[in-house]
């Protein structure tokens, strides 16, 4: 396998939302996230963007459907499609429950309280809550309390 680019994970996912400007705003105040590019198009909308967390790395753009659609599908955001989700994130938090408090008092949904997950000793356990954005994208966010064989 060739490397990854400067900065790039192997694997990155990208998000589309009707209102990406105010989206990359509440993913950063809400779930830590900080915006490494954003990229306005002539309108002021979203044409580009790249957030962080950690090493992992997310893309943020606005809905494209119809004639605006890219790759010969429309891209949307839960709420124009009666909130059907295709994908969930998962990201790996240092306190999990500072977290989920941080994401509660920005306005997140929590669909999954924070709770022990065991898988048994030859496996891990993980901390872990979900959590839906205003516009409905659900997000799985853990904390590692034990490692396989541990």
């Amino acid at each position: 396998m060739q490397p990854t680019p400067p900065g790039w994970p192997r694997i990155s996912s990208g998000l589309y939302y009707r209102d990406a400007a105010a989206m990359i705003d509440w993913l950063c105040q809400a779930f830590g996230f900080a915006v490494r590019l954003r990229v306005e198009g002539e309108d002021g909308s979203v044409a580009h963007s790249e957030l962080t967390y950690g090493e992992g790395v997310i893309m943020v753009g606005g809905e494209r459907r119809g004639a605006a659609q890219r790759f010969g599908a429309d891209a949307a955001s839960p709420l124009s499609v009666g909130g059907a989700n295709t994908q969930q994130l998962m990201i790996y938090v240092d306190d999990l429950d500072a977290h989920c408090a941080r994401a509660r008092a920005a306005g997140a949904r929590i669909a999954a309280e924070p709770e022990l997950h065991d898988y048994g000793a030859e496996y891990w356990a993980d901390r872990s809550y979900g959590a839906a954005d205003p516009e409905g994208h659900l997000w799985w966010f853990a904390q590692r309390m034990r490692s396989p064989g541990a």
